[in-house]
C-alpha cells in the first residue's frame, strides 16, 4: 500500500505543502499547466525555487499576484490595518516592521530567480516587492483589494473549469473545511460567509494546487503525525488571541495538536484544511517504508529548520486493508427526481465515500426511492447535514459497516497513444486484477480522436504484450 506521510513537526501551510509535494517529485510543471484550467493564469504568477532551512535542501513555492499596491503601501497596511482570522484564511501578522523590512532588503538582492508564470514558460521580470512575506509559511503577495469570494463563488470557478473530477471533489471538500470553521466562528450559515483571503487567487491556487498534486500521486493512504500549531499571539476578529486561532481550531477538531515549539503561528488554516481533508490516520508511528522523502520550506529563519517533511512509502503488512465505515440509508417518495444529482454532489463534497439509489416500492404501492450513503465516522454529521437540509427525508438508518480492500498500486504504462495511470491490485501477494483510470482513457481518446475502446485495446495489448 502506497502511503503518503505528513511529518508536520513545523506545523503546514499552502505553499509549504505545495514545495513539499514538489520537492517530493510530483512534476511542477504539470501542476501549472492543470491551474490554467482554473481560468484565473491572468492573476498571478507562480515561483518555484531550491532553497536551504538549518542546513535542509528543500523547495520553496510562491504565488505571486499581478495587481500588486506598491510595497510601501503594502507595509502600511500589513502593520497597521490588518487582516483577521475570522476572515478566512488570513496569514500570520505578528511580523513586524523590522522583519518586514529586513525581507524587502534581502528581495533587493535576490532579484534573478527563475520566476514560471502560468503558462508554464519563465517570467524574466521580478521585483523585490512581488515578496512582501507575510508568515512563516504562506509567503505569498496579499492584495489589499481583496476578492471578497463566497463559497459559491469558489464552487463556481472550480466547477466551472475542466479539471478532473476527483480533483473538483478534493479541492471543494477542503473548501467546505475553511467554510465550516468560518461559518462556526461567526454564527453564520456555510452560504453566508464571504472569504477574504481564502477567496484571493493565492490560496485558491494553494488549495487547488494541493488536490493537483495529491491526484497526481495516486496514494493508496495519506497519513500525518501529530500537528504542531506554534504558540504566541496573533491578531483576530475578536483582537488579540492566543495561538491557533479560532478558525485553525475548529478545522482541526478532533485532530492531534502540539503547541509551543516557537512564539509564532505554524500552522495556518490552509495548511489545516489540506490535513483535515485528506488525511485518513494522524499518528506518530511510522510503521512503513520510505521511499522518498521532500521538504517545502517556509520562510521564517527560526531555531528549528522551518520545513514541513512528506515521506512516501509502502505500507508492508496484509493485503486487504480493512476499514470501519457507516452506511446511511433513507426512504424518499416525495422528491422532485431533478434534485437528486445535486444532492449527490453536496453529498460527495461533504465527505461521502459513496452514494447509490436503489428503486423501491413503499406502502400503498408507492414507488420510492432508496438513498443510500457510505460515509466514515469522521464525516458522518456533515453527510447529515446535507440529507436533512437538502431532501425530502425526515429520518436516516445507520448501520456499521467494515470494507475490505486489496492492496493497490499504480504505476505508469506508455501505449501507442500515450501515457496512461493503472492501478494494480493483489490478493495474497498476488496481482489479481488492473484497471486503467478512466479519467486518462478519456484524455487520450480525446487527443488522438479515436473510440475510446481503442484506447482500452491498446492498453491490454501491451500489458499482454509485457
Amino acid at each position: 500500500m502506497r502511503v503518503l506521510y505528513y511529518d508536520c513537526f513545523c506545523g503546514i501551510s499552502g505553499d509549504m505543502n505545495l514545495g513539499a509535494l514538489i520537492d517530493l517529485g510530483v512534476d511542477k510543471n504539470y501542476i501549472i499547466k492543470e491551474l490554467l484550467k482554473l481560468n484565473l493564469s491572468s492573476e498571478y504568477e507562480i515561483e518555484v525555487k531550491k532553497g536551504i532551512k538549518k542546513g535542509i535542501t528543500g523547495t520553496k513555492v510562491d504565488v505571486i499576484l499581478k495587481n500588486q499596491q506598491d510595497h510601501h503601501n503594502n507595509i502600511e497596511e500589513t502593520h497597521h490595518h490588518g487582516h483577521t482570522h475570522g476572515e478566512a484564511l488570513v496569514h500570520n501578522h505578528s511580523e513586524d516592521a523590522a522583519y518586514s523590512n529586513q525581507k524587502l532588503e534581502e528581495h533587493h538582492h535576490h532579484n534573478h530567480e527563475d520566476k514560471i508564470g502560468p503558462d508554464g514558460e519563465a517570467a524574466l521580470s521580478y521585483s523585490h516587492a512581488d515578496n512582501l512575506e507575510h508568515n512563516h509559511g504562506e509567503t505569498h503577495h496579499k492584495s489589499h483589494h481583496h476578492q471578497h469570494r463566497n463559497l459559491k463563488d469558489i464552487e463556481n470557478i472550480i466547477k466551472g473549469s475542466t479539471l478532473n473530477e476527483n480533483v473538483k471533489e478534493m479541492s471543494l471538500h477542503m473548501f467546505i473545511k475553511v467554510a465550516e470553521a468560518e461559518a462556526l466562528v461567526h454564527g453564520k450559515s456555510l452560504q453566508e460567509v464571504h472569504f477574504h483571503e481564502v477567496g484571493a487567487t493565492d490560496s485558491i491556487v494553494d488549495i487547488v494546487g494541493a488536490a493537483i498534486a495529491l491526484d497526481y500521486l495516486k496514494v493508496d493512504k495519506i497519513m500525518a503525525s501529530t500537528v504542531q500549531v506554534g504558540g504566541g499571539f496573533v491578531k483576530c476578529a475578536h483582537g488579540v488571541m492566543p495561538v491557533p486561532a479560532p478558525a485553525t481550531v475548529n478545522i482541526l477538531k478532533h485532530i492531534p495538536m502540539k503547541t509551543g515549539i516557537v512564539p509564532f503561528e505554524t500552522t495556518t488554516p490552509t495548511g489545516a484544511a489540506i490535513l483535515a481533508a485528506n488525511v485518513k490516520e494522524f499518528t506518530d508511528n511510522m510503521d512503513f517504508v520510505i521511499e522518498k522523502t521532500g521538504y517545502g520550506l517556509g520562510t521564517r529563519e527560526l531555531d528549528i529548520p522551518n520545513v514541513l517533511r512528506v515521506y512516501l512509502g509502502n505500507l508492508k503488512g496484509k493485503d486487504e486493508d480493512i476499514e470501519e465505515q457507516y452506511l446511511l440509508e433513507t426512504n424518499i417518495d416525495d422528491m422532485n427526481p431533478e434534485l437528486y444529482e445535486y444532492v449527490e454532489g453536496k453529498l460527495f463534497n461533504s465527505g461521502a465515500l459513496d452514494v447509490f439509489k436503489t428503486p423501491i416500492i413503499m406502502k400503498k404501492g408507492r414507488p420510492a426511492i432508496k438513498l443510500s450513503v457510505l460515509v466514515s465516522q469522521k464525516r458522518e454529521n456533515q453527510v447529515l447535514d446535507v440529507v436533512f437540509k437538502e431532501t425530502t427525508s425526515i429520518g436516516i438508518r445507520k448501520f456499521k459497516v467494515e470494507k475490505t480492500m486489496l492492496n493497490r498500486e499504480f504505476s505508469k504504462l506508455k501505449t501507442r497513444y500515450g501515457e496512461v495511470t493503472i492501478k494494480n491490485s493483489y490478493y495474497e501477494g498476488k496481482l489479481v486484477k488492473y484497471k486503467a483510470e478512466y479519467e486518462d482513457c478519456k484524455r487520450l481518446a480525446e487527443e488522438n480522436n479515436v473510440p475510446i475502446r481503442e484506447i482500452y485495446r491498446s492498453i491490454d495489448k501491451v500489458i499482454d504484450e509485457g
